[in-house]
């Protein structure tokens, strides 16, 4: 009669008794529960990366703020590249780069903030309410975490294979690709001869 909810509770209060707040936010972070890991963390860089996993950029960047090392001011560049906030993301990056020189993640991050701020630029400045990110945020739960993913790219600057990277790292709906084409045609004048 009392079984299941009995057990659940009494698991529930052995695990605040037994384990450490952080433990209890790894594991959360483990199952995929990142709002809730995030509520347990009292470790810094873990709680902004839970948030950060939730999607709660602005919370995520403001405890990467309060840190002072590489992977701290490359996590808060990308919540700021989130926020579309490019001109602060790049001095984040900036600052992880002189922690760690010739991070090339980090110098993608930035040449990606870079393009997204000069396209706000380019497309009037002030975008009111309106962010320039991704659609839909994925995470790979298959890959540990604590491991870099490795993107190829062109280290030039140039602006195709700036491009190139940035099509390659973001995952956006089909229609936003054409509206951006359509946009850049029109700018430049170009027809598809498709």
């Amino acid at each position: 009669m009392f079984g299941q909810p009995l057990i659940a509770t009494l698991t529930l209060v052995a695990a605040t008794f037994w384990f450490t707040a952080d433990q209890q936010g790894q594991r959360a972070f483990r199952e995929g529960q990142y709002r809730e890991a995030a509520d347990h963390f009292s470790d810094p860089m873990w709680k902004g990366t839970a948030l950060y996993r939730a999607g709660e950029f602005k919370e995520a960047q403001a405890v990467f703020a309060r840190l002072d090392d590489a992977e701290a001011h490359y996590n808060r560049g990308n919540c700021l590249v989130f926020l579309g906030k490019y001109e602060d993301a790049m001095a984040s990056y900036d600052r992880a780069l002189a922690r760690r020189p010739g991070w090339r993640e980090a110098e993608e991050n930035r040449a990606i903030a870079k393009a997204r701020a000069e396209r706000t630029k380019q497309e009037g400045g002030d975008l009111g309410d309106q962010k320039l990110g991704a659609d839909e945020i994925k995470f790979d739960k298959k890959k540990p975490g604590g491991q870099e993913t490795q993107v190829s790219g062109d280290q030039s600057g140039d602006p195709k294979s700036t491009q190139a990277l940035w099509l390659r790292r973001v995952r956006t709906k089909p229609a936003d690709f054409l509206k951006a084409k359509f946009a850049y045609q029109l700018e430049t004048g170009e027809e598809d001869a498709e």
